[in-house]
């Protein structure tokens, strides 16, 4: 694809970053066949292809309408347009930069501007949003579904194993999955105790940074990774930990992703750089001793029926598309087949928030593919998508973690 950006962007960091993504697209349209919101919707500007056009114009110095950032708001950032792609444009990171412009150019005004406010100030903060989220459940049944359907009820965490082990992995509490499901980790520290590695949680670590990065609070999405990178760094210094262990996908790409955001901080690069070589999300931990687990859960004489559904951040964004399959499939499950697995189930961060009517349709399209098999529990592999689902089904969604700790429990 042909550019010629504006004088005022050309030259910059981001000039240069989105020139050289735009330039690799050749318009084939493959984009077009995996995106969620074309397959709905029809129109071409709510496509990978359609936004980028959308995107390149922007950056060209043509003007920017609300509509313009209507298109780019529907986009979820599933990032499947990129696991599609042929000539390996890197979409997700190219919508955020058009995202982060176009609020620039056409700033927000009222209920738009405050409830997005309101999402970047208040998600990320773990503790006001664990007590928001006790509050809720303490007046659960007399909130309307819309609400209701944010205020999951929890599973007991259980026991946290001492750290015992010589090897030890860090991992990321995060800011929504200590509220929403408390078990995740607990479980997860149980898994790999078992497996012969201790998991610890750094206290001064928090939210990884999405929410305020997906909602163009670039600068504060900043802060939320150095402000991590500050709690793992005396652990990596010391050589005490062989990974950071990220138990939520949704977590594990953006962490992932701090070598690339901190690139110019002549203070953090370098550490960031080494946080994302040492970030691993729970399925690739267990997937190298898979041999050990195996041998630790005698195969059963009939399999459980089980369906799982990958995240978009695992499948597209980490690409471990059938790593967790694998997995579940040596643990004693029998995994149903899912119509379109490639599609996102419409969670996608705040988007259930910010675009409610197109969330709740994937949702209902991803639970009709997922229920179809007759499968009695579903599991993930992120909180987000994990709640999401839950509200629309009384069939179990579960952490596929949690259903490993279980099974090591029954043959312990």
């Amino acid at each position: 694809m042909q550019t010629q950006l504006a004088e005022s962007i050309k030259d910059t960091d981001v000039g240069r970053e989105a020139d050289a993504i735009l330039r690799k697209c050749v318009h084939c349209g493959f984009c077009t066949a995996t995106c969620p919101t074309y397959q709905l919707l029809g129109d071409e500007l709510d496509s990978p292809r359609g936004r980028i056009y959308l995107i390149k114009q922007m950056l060209e110095g043509q003007p920017v309408t609300e509509k313009t950032r209507l298109h780019l708001d529907r986009c979820l950032t599933c990032r499947a347009c990129e696991t599609t792609c042929p000539s390996g444009v890197a979409y997700g990171r190219l919508v955020d930069l058009g995202r982060h412009i176009a609020d620039q150019r056409v700033p927000r005004r009222g209920v738009d501007r405050s409830v997005r406010w309101l999402l970047r100030e208040f998600v990320p903060r773990a503790g006001l949003f664990g007590m928001a989220m006790r509050a809720g459940r303490m007046v659960r049944p007399l909130l309307p579904a819309v609400l209701k359907d944010k205020v999951p009820l929890v599973a007991p965490a259980g026991q946290w194993p001492a750290a015992r082990h010589a090897r030890k992995m860090v991992t990321l509490a995060g800011c929504a999955q200590p509220a929403m499901a408390p078990s995740v980790n607990a479980a997860t520290a149980r898994v790999l105790d078992a497996l012969g590695i201790s998991l610890v949680e750094a206290s001064k670590a928090g939210c990884c940074g999405a929410v305020r990065h997906h909602l163009n609070d670039h600068a504060g999405g900043k802060a939320d990774a150095r402000r991590n990178i500050d709690a793992w760094w005396p652990l990596i210094e010391r050589g005490e930990i062989e990974a950071i262990v990220m138990t939520a996908s949704g977590c594990g790409v953006q962490v992932k992703d701090y070598g690339h955001f901190l690139a110019s901080d002549p203070v953090y690069a370098e550490r960031a750089a080494k946080v994302s070589a040492l970030t691993r999300d729970i399925a690739e931990v267990v997937d190298a001793e898979l041999a050990r687990l195996k041998a630790m859960l005698p195969a059963p004489a009939t399999p459980q029926p089980l369906v799982f559904h990958a995240p978009c951040t695992l499948q597209h964004g980490l690409k471990l598309k059938g790593r967790v399959e694998a997995i579940l499939t040596a643990a004693g499950f029998a995994l149903t087949p899912v119509k379109d697995a490639h599609l996102c189930c419409g969670s996608a961060g705040t988007y259930s928030v910010l675009q409610p009517a197109l969330s709740k349709t994937l949702r209902d399209n991803k639970l009709a593919a997922l229920q179809a098999g007759g499968a009695g529990c579903i599991a993930s592999a992120n909180v987000g998508c994990m709640t999401h689902l839950q509200s629309g089904t009384g069939t179990p969604v579960r952490h596929w973690i949690e259903l490993i700790d279980a099974q090591l429990a029954k043959h312990a």
